[in-house]
């Protein structure tokens, strides 16, 4: 042991010596070591995107042995359904809607009322925090849901758990709001990722959807989390579309217009499902207050429905596919598109936790279809195969809910991984959108904030950053040194951290100035004797911010600065260090907000 710690001190003396013998060139080299933000959030966005990975599978996995323990069988949950006898298709969803409603009692007992309840909330209202026992028993509850048959689409609770387990990292590292917010986000656009096999549509989700806009510093993690939560989600469950279309090429003009009559009707189909799940919230809440209860209710509707349309159990990934395969007869198919969207209704108006882009997939499918075999019936467009009708439905009732074409038209590429079909799809998306906006202005994730009070206005971004003061984004300060450290000791303190500006502070810690390490390289350069030198002497004046400044207020000091790391104090009289804001990550928010509402 002592040959050990013998060798360990002559390695530090012959280190000290370089150092001292060599000490500007040393400085110069330190001078360059500059460790960014932006490095350090993509590292974290890839940890998030694996983690959404992950998560996509542990709710596979409870989704499947859930399953089995309601249905004894295993497979696509409505495929079950079809082969079950009729009083089982009644009374599944009853005992899963009791059975949701008392994981939520249970898991969300004694919790804040007031904390979000959702990614969205935490994100565009909050301060990026998700309170993790909460999400947990909303996830779980949506599993028995959507096992039991209930009329819901499992993504959303997938994003959630994503979001809210990103979210309790940060958290777990005590990372600043800002930090929070870009953590869930970066976990929704993992779990959407994960859930859809579709990196491109989550990424776009969380800069359009979730954050409110595309700037670089923030979209470049989110497309790391994107596509490694893809990547990960892959390694299991592998790369085949989740929806199969044949392909069909698109080379004519007068292919287009028939189209025109998929988006107009698919924007007021989106409409009215948006309506009348709203109208289905206030009519199950104004009439049965217990929730156990209306959870039991609306399960018992679904499993009337399901009684003789099987098919609407769970998120309608099988009898999508069947759609698109032409499998279905125009009566069943008609049947299917009401019973659906009913189901979804009550589902949701009953408090069933979970997402309605699945459920607004097959709606829109069954629209589509339907709209492709009557005009074949009527002898127009028959050059134009029905899944095209098809798969331009699913991406105009998507588009038409969460009024965002651009994100409809990727996710309909990427869940079908067929670009043929994209004139279709381009046509229709903008076409559903504009007409949904028109019939209800609020789209499925802005509906409720607005019911809570959060006023969201779709044109100013939905995910804009509602930072207002300097304390929102600041962080631990730079250890700062006093007015009367020798220079030696700054020197040391230059080598072995990676600032390049030390703040000075007298005995009481209120801020007097900054030391630069291009000062000290400056003396060093004058071979002057430093015995004696302080930081009094050498030290320059600062540019600091006020923790209650406003941002906008605070934008001048953060052009005229070149401090990465800029000092905050208390007030203007007291000036005492309580913080730091990072300068670059500052400007990036205040040009999102700039962006975002203009």
């Amino acid at each position: 042991m002592n040959v050990f710690v013998t060798a360990f001190e002559k390695f530090r003396k012959i280190y000290r010596d370089y150092v001292q013998k060599n000490l500007l060139s040393v400085f110069k080299f330190r001078q360059r070591i500059v460790i960014r933000e932006e490095f350090i959030n993509l590292g974290l966005a890839v940890v998030i995107g694996i983690i959404g990975g992950i998560c996509n599978l542990i709710y596979h996995l409870l989704e499947e042995l859930l399953k089995g323990g309601f249905t004894k069988n295993i497979g696509e949950i409505s495929e079950i359904a079809e082969h079950l006898p009729y009083w089982q298709r009644l009374t599944m969803p009853l005992i899963g809607g009791i059975a949701a409603a008392l994981v939520l009692k249970i898991g969300l007992k004694d919790t804040d009322k007031n904390l979000p309840s959702g990614f969205l909330e935490a994100v565009v209202a909050g301060d990026g925090r998700l309170p993790f026992r909460a999400s947990i028993a909303r996830t779980f509850s949506s599993l028995v849901s959507i096992s039991s048959g209930c009329s819901i689409g499992r993504e959303g609770s997938i994003v959630n758990f994503a979001a809210s387990v990103a979210s309790k990292l940060g958290q777990l590292f005590d990372f600043q709001p800002y930090k929070l917010r870009f953590l869930t986000a970066c976990g929704a656009a993992a779990g959407l990722s994960a859930a859809f096999n579709a990196p491109l549509s989550g990424a776009v989700f969380a800069a359009h959807i979730v954050i409110g806009n595309f700037s670089m510093s923030l979209f470049a993690p989110i497309i790391l989390a994107s596509v490694f939560a893809a990547m990960t989600s892959r390694s299991f469950f592998g790369i085949e579309p989740l929806y199969t279309v044949p392909t069909f090429e698109f080379t004519r003009i007068g292919q287009l217009p028939w189209l025109v009559l998929v988006g107009i009707g698919s924007g007021f189909i989106g409409a009215v499902f948006m309506k009348g799940m709203e109208l289905s919230e206030r009519y199950f809440k104004k009439t049965i207050q217990n929730d156990l209860l209306r959870m039991a209710f609306g399960g018992l509707l679904v499993g009337f429905i399901a009684v003789y349309y099987p098919q609407v159990w769970g998120n309608g990934y099988g009898p999508t596919n069947g759609i698109l395969g032409e499998r279905f007869t125009v009566q069943l198919l008609l049947g299917l598109f009401a019973a659906k969207i009913l189901a979804t209704i009550i589902s949701v108006g009953s408090g069933a936790v979970g997402g309605v882009m699945t459920p607004s997939l097959f709606i829109g499918a069954a629209y589509g279809s339907f709209c492709g075999l009557g005009l074949h019936a009527l002898g127009f467009a028959e050059q134009l195969p029905v899944c095209v009708f098809a798969l331009s439905g699913m991406a105009g009732v998507f588009a038409a809910t969460t009024h965002s074409p651009l994100l409809a038209m990727l996710m309909a590429f990427e869940i079908s991984l067929n670009y043929s079909l994209m004139p279709a799809l381009m046509l229709t998306c903008p076409l559903a959108t504009l007409v949904s906006r028109q019939l209800h202005h609020n789209s499925v994730y802005t509906k409720p904030l607005y019911d809570k009070g959060i006023i969201v206005k779709e044109s100013k971004k939905l995910g804009a950053a509602r930072i207002r003061t300097v304390a929102d984004i600041m962080r631990q300060p730079v250890k700062p040194i006093t007015q009367d450290t020798p220079f030696q000791a700054i020197v040391e303190r230059f080598l072995s951290s990676a600032n390049n500006f030390l703040p000075v502070v007298d005995s009481e810690n209120r801020l007097l100035g900054v030391v630069s390490l291009q000062d000290v390289k400056e003396y060093l350069n004058r071979n002057e004797k430093i015995d004696g030198i302080i930081a009094y002497d050498i030290m320059q004046p600062v540019n600091y911010l006020i923790a209650q400044q406003n941002l906008m207020e605070a934008f001048p000091v953060l052009i005229k600065s070149d401090i990465r790391n800029i000092p905050v104090v208390n007030d203007g009289k007291e000036m005492k260090l309580i913080g730091s804001v990072l300068r670059s990550e500052a400007l990036g928010i205040i040009s999102e907000e700039i962006a975002a509402g203009g």
